[in-house]
């Protein structure tokens, strides 16, 4: 057996049916190969029409010795025929057409005009002792012509378009029918092998492309033709060698696949028994020809009845252009190669036991594949995997393979349950479209109940609820849970299987006992508000802060007063929650502000001050009394101040805090001249405090009241600093305010001068304007009417005769109206008369 993991190119078969008749009786000789049908022919002088596999289609008895060689032309039409007696028959296959002809020699080769079909191309050649060329003529006579003689005999010809290349005794020439000149000679390599024992094989590329085969050596020859300036007498071709290499073995015959080579090797080997050389099986090859060598592709060994007996003479290649078919001709059997197709491709991969690969290439070419189903692939694949042991491999192919087939999905699952491996398919189970039995999920949820809590609580949480019975799980959870009462695993699953069930009562009991995070999502979710109004505790003990929050938003389910009544006996939540919906709205719980108070004092001194601040509903009197009961110094400073005892307020800051900063900065809120005087007097024997009124109070009361205090000889700490900074303080004021004042100065002129040019401008005095005294319009109807018009810088306008007479020595008048209001003097602006 072929150890080797490379995949063949070919597969064989052999042909049977009518020639396994014909071969028990008689030897094949030699075969031709049209795209419609097959033409053998055999030692005892017969040629068989064959039909592709093999069956007899007719049948030509031509001589009774061997048949040497069969031409066809391209449309299948005529055939030549040549024997060892020298007959050559040239006829149509389907017309009365006929040539009969018997030389005196053996006739070797025959080849027919590929368009032999055509009136004026009727001509083919044979070969014995010398190449012959028949040319139907006038009266449909035919006429002979030598085309070579005197190399011995000639051993084979192939005929390609307007080219004819035969082989003698010497190589290979080729001729130019067009031009009818021979335009290369092709010598042979290896002179010591019998030409007659080991032939010349020939074939056509294509049209300008000869391959030669003889011995072990391989020539590619190209037809090119040659340039006008190399011409002279040379004929217009002439032949190139491409590629040239050796091969291991003897050439009995070649074809050509794609861009590679196919040879049929004749071999030879020394016996292991007798040390005696002997015939071995023939190889087919395939190569990649290089310049100077080649690649082998692939290469065969092939079992052809009667191999031992054979000679390299006795075996032939025979091709089919069009289909990729090799047809290997040997006395007493005919093997035909094909290329590997896709199921070929895809069986070896399953021999290999390569099922991944086989499965890949079976969905690529699911359109082109005949002999299996990608389904089948797939289960022979989860098979093999489950045979090696890889279980969750082969539960994960099972997606993609068993697709949404219920019932080979439920196959599968019974017979992972047979080898204990359910929990490997479990991930992979389908969940929707399809959906298994409610059983298989029933029976992987039981399998992980009884070995793997933590796997069954993930399954629960993965899997829909409706997969299963709910009811029948519950009761198996249940059930489980008075072996071990206490195991949070379950208690979590069970809560789980409840909310599923709509029972989240239950499982809101649970999820406070286990003080599981899902408790506020649960409640949320579902609305279960009145479910907790006796659980606020729990909740609260469990995540303030959440359960705050939670109870805060949803004040019209759960109200402020029955929250604060829930936790009455733990004081400190209590402050927790009252505190939170303090710093949301100060007017929402004003009710128990006196109560925070107390609450502060005990759990949150910090925010006791902030809260007093902030408060408007705070009694103050008993805010005080407890400050007071717990020497809350700051605390007790605020309420005094804020109830109005301010000397109190800083005399407790002075003999409590002995801070004089604090104290200066509490008289500069005040603002009180008494709150100074106090402060002055508390401070003046006391030298600390003089440097720090030094410091502070020059913007508020004036130095020299403190300075004359100071008893002499007194001891005051920075007391230089102190004066000077108080000088430096002064000088800033003066200042400062002689730069006010110019900035004042110059404002004043700037909006005097611009109040003056305003009123240096004209003013619109029309039809629609009127006087402020008579109300009457101020323009008379009759334009030629004398008036008399005053307008003032203020826009108000009277009749002269409407304006009262002034008392005052000055001409100088003033609006009415403005001088009424009191908004400053206007004087007569614009005085219009006609």
């Amino acid at each position: 057996e072929d150890e080797s993991e490379e995949e063949p190119k070919l597969k064989y078969e052999r042909l049977s049916n009518g020639v396994t008749e014909i071969l028990q009786k008689d030897a094949a000789s030699c075969m031709t190969v049209h795209e419609k049908f097959l033409a053998l022919g055999t030692h005892y002088g017969k040629v068989y029409l064959l039909d592709v596999q093999g069956n007899i289609t007719q049948k030509f008895d031509v001589s009774p010795v061997k048949i040497n060689q069969i031409s066809l032309d391209e449309s299948g039409e005529h055939m030549g025929v040549c024997s060892e007696d020298g007959k050559v028959q040239v006829f149509g296959l389907y017309s009365a057409e006929e040539f009969h002809e018997t030389f005196d020699c053996p006739i070797k080769i025959v080849a027919v005009h590929p368009h032999f079909v055509r009136s004026h191309f009727k001509q083919f050649v044979t070969g014995g002792k010398k190449l012959l060329l028949y040319e139907r003529g006038w009266m449909n006579r035919w006429k002979p012509s030598v085309l070579h003689e005197g190399e011995g005999n000639i051993r084979n010809v192939k005929w390609r378009g307007h080219l004819i290349a035969w082989a003698n005794n010497m190589g290979v020439k080729i001729l130019d029918m067009i031009s009818k000149q021979r335009i290369t000679n092709v010598p042979r390599d290896d002179i010591s092998l019998r030409p007659d024992m080991y032939p010349c094989s020939l074939c056509w590329k294509d049209n300008l492309t000869l391959i030669i085969g003889w011995g072990n050596s391989v020539k590619i020859c190209s037809v090119k033709e040659r340039h006008a300036s190399e011409m002279r007498d040379l004929p217009n071709r002439y032949v190139e060698i491409v590629f040239q290499f050796d091969t291991e073995f003897y050439i009995s015959g070649l074809a050509p696949i794609c861009d590679h080579l196919v040879i049929l090797s004749y071999v030879k080997e020394i016996s292991e028994k007798t040390e005696v050389e002997c015939c071995a099986r023939p190889r087919l090859d395939i190569v990649q020809p290089l310049p100077e060598s080649c690649e082998e592709i692939s290469s065969d060994a092939l079992t052809v009845r009667g191999f031992q007996e054979n000679e390299c003479r006795d075996y032939h290649l025979e091709y089919s252009e069009g289909e990729s078919l090799f047809y290997i001709i040997s006395p007493r059997d005919v093997v035909v190669a094909k290329e590997r197709d896709q199921d070929d491709h895809i069986d070896w991969l399953l021999e290999k036991k390569k099922y991944e690969e086989a499965l890949m290439a079976a969905e690529i070419s699911q359109k082109t594949i005949k002999k299996h189903k990608i389904l089948d692939i797939g289960l022979a694949y989860i098979n093999h995997l489950v045979e090696k042991g890889e279980y969750d491999l082969a539960a994960r192919k099972c997606q993609k393979i068993l697709g949404k087939n219920t019932e080979l999905w439920e196959f599968e699952v019974y017979k992972f349950k047979e080898i204990g491996q359910l929990k490997a398919i479990s991930p992979y189970l389908p969940r929707r479209d399809p959906v298994l039995k409610p059983l298989i999920y029933e029976m992987v949820l039981h399998e992980f109940l009884e070995s793997d809590y933590e796997g069954f609580a993930t399954l629960i949480k993965e899997w829909p609820g409706d997969l299963y019975n709910n009811t029948i799980i519950v009761q198996a959870v249940v059930d489980h849970l008075k072996k071990d009462p206490q195991n949070r695993t379950l208690l979590r699953t069970l809560a789980e299987l409840y909310t599923y069930d709509q029972r989240y009562g239950r499982a809101l009991e649970i999820y406070l006992t286990l003080r599981h995070k899902d408790v506020f999502q649960l409640i949320h979710k579902h609305n279960l508000f009145s479910s907790i109004r006796d659980k606020i505790v729990l909740l609260m003990d469990f995540d303030s802060e959440k359960a705050v929050d939670m109870l805060l938003d949803n004040e019209d389910k759960i109200s402020i007063d029955r929250v604060v009544e829930e936790l009455e006996n733990r004081p400190e939540l209590q402050h927790v929650y009252l505190h939170k919906l303090f710093k949301r709205d100060h007017h929402k719980g004003q009710r128990y502000h006196e109560k925070q108070i107390s609450l502060y004092a005990e759990y949150d001194r910090p925010n006791l001050l902030p809260f007093l601040r902030d408060s408007t509903h705070c009694p103050l009197e008993k805010a005080l009394e407890i400050c007071q009961q717990r020497n809350f110094v700051e605390e007790t400073v605020y309420l005094l101040s804020r109830m109005g005892n301010s000397r109190s307020a800083l005399k407790m800051i002075m003999e409590e805090l002995q801070d004089v900063d604090k104290a200066i900065e509490f008289a500069k809120e005040q603002d009180d001249g008494e709150l100074w005087e106090d402060l002055i007097l508390y401070s003046i024997d006391k030298p600390p405090f003089i440097t720090g009124l030094l410091n502070n109070i020059g913007t508020h009361v004036d130095p020299i009241l403190l300075i004359h205090r100071i008893k002499e000889g007194m001891e005051i700490p920075n007391l230089r600093d102190s004066l000077v900074k108080i000088l430096q303080d002064y000088n800033l004021q003066i200042l400062l305010r002689e730069g006010c004042k110019k900035i004042l100065v110059a404002d004043s002129l700037s909006l005097l001068k611009k109040m003056h040019r305003t009123q240096m401008k004209g003013v619109l005095v029309d039809e629609e304007n009127i006087c402020e005294s008579c109300l009457s319009p101020i323009l008379p109807s009759d334009a030629s009417k004398s008036f008399s018009v005053v307008v003032f810088h203020c826009r108000h306008m009277f009749h002269r005769e409407c304006l009262p007479v002034s008392n005052t020595v000055s001409s100088v008048q003033f609006c009415n109206i403005c001088s009424a209001k009191r908004r400053g003097p206007g004087s007569a602006l614009l005085e219009m008369k006609k």
